[in-house]
């Protein structure tokens, strides 16, 4: 039985590298790679550390592309291969352009889809855009889902599953985590004796403009109060993002880096005292190094990391986030307690659960425990 995993950006090759190994160790599986390369230099930076090499590439990126122009472009280009290679399912990970309108194609040809990380909701269609919506479409058009938490489970079963296969899975990001503790590629220079580095990530399209800057300024308000602090920050590329961090960041003490290979991230994030970011997936990553979260977001469709106790959602009030960082910075106990929040996704499995899954389906194994058909 042939399956297509299709992939076009970073965090979609990071959580998907680990499924495509569970899957070809399955006996009456073929699974092929498809890199639409939604994001080209990021892409292929992941597939190269993971050996991935795809057996399609459709190569769609365009400076300067629209989410609409990628689905386009996907749909125009995904179609002729799924006709030619006729897979017995398609493979679409979380909620980018690609895992839209990857799942769409394949469903205009009664091709069942399974979701990798199902369920989550934000609640709020505009926030993260196109994001939230991409994960409803997908949802609904898939065959087979892969929650990978009980929470998001039960947003599935609110939403009703209507002749969908689920099973809760945890996330596959765990499973790509326990790969790359070993090969993490650690800063070569230590901050002084004494001094606290804190990452940060910000990109999202709901803060550009005026919310940015805020934020901005209070990340200079925060090295300026704080003299034992650096701001380690990876710049989105984005224009939106670069120039104004270039124009606004401009302190000793404030380090403003090139977006980061992913081991060379992860060695920035293991050794942050803590992270700030309006990430999806880096909230996941962090829970599952110990790093406490300080969520710069109205909201979050990772409710986990803040039940947990791991994360707290600042969202786009400048006077929180100093607060939040500044107990973080000066408050022990909370650093702790934050520290050793549980974490909620999962024992590093979840890639063979997809896989049996999968299998099952086809019915080429056992129903694997709490699959729900």
């Amino acid at each position: 039985m042939k399956i297509l995993v299709v992939m076009g950006t970073r965090p979609e090759a990071i959580k998907l590298a680990p499924v495509v190994a569970a899957l070809r160790r399955r006996k009456g599986l073929k699974t092929y790679v498809c890199a639409t390369a939604q994001h080209r230099e990021l892409l292929d930076q992941v597939l190269k550390l993971f050996a991935l090499k795809p057996d399609f590439d459709l190569d769609l990126m365009r400076p300067g592309q629209s989410p609409n122009a990628v689905a386009k472009r996907v749909l125009a280009t995904l179609g002729p291969l799924l006709d030619r290679l006729k897979p017995g399912m398609v493979v679409v990970q979380g909620d980018t352009t690609t895992a839209a309108a990857a799942a769409l194609c394949a469903c205009e040809r009664g091709i069942p889809v399974a979701h990798v990380e199902a369920g989550l909701r934000s609640f709020d269609l505009n926030d993260p855009f196109p994001e939230e919506q991409n994960r409803i479409f997908i949802d609904l058009l898939s065959s087979l889902v892969f929650p990978p938490t009980p929470q998001a489970r039960a947003n599935l079963e609110r939403e009703g599953l209507h002749g969908r296969s689920v099973l809760t899975t945890g996330n596959t990001v765990v499973d790509a985590l326990h790969w790359a503790k070993s090969r993490v590629r650690r800063p070569r220079n230590a901050p002084p004796a004494g001094v606290k580095e804190v990452l940060v990530t910000l990109h999202r399209r709901e803060i550009h403009g005026a919310p940015l800057r805020r934020i901005y300024a209070a990340l200079l308000a925060l090295v300026r109060k704080h003299e034992d602090l650096v701001l380690v920050y990876p710049v989105h590329p984005n224009p939106a993002v670069l120039d104004t961090a270039k124009r606004m960041l401009r302190h000793p003490r404030i380090r403003l880096l090139e977006p980061q290979p992913y081991l060379e991230f992860l060695g920035l994030l293991e050794r942050a005292s803590f992270l700030i970011t309006d990430s999806g997936g880096l909230q996941e990553e962090a829970v599952c190094l110990g790093k406490p979260i300080l969520v710069v977001r109205r909201n979050t469709e990772r409710p986990e990391v803040i039940s947990s106790g791991a994360g707290r959602l600042v969202g786009l009030d400048p006077k929180k986030l100093e607060r939040w960082s500044g107990k973080l910075l000066r408050n022990p106990a909370l650093f702790r307690r934050m520290s050793r929040a549980r974490n909620p996704y999962g024992d590093g499995r979840a890639s063979q659960r997809v896989a049996a899954g999968v299998a099952h389906w086809f019915g080429l194994g056992p129903k694997p425990k709490d699959w729900k058909p």
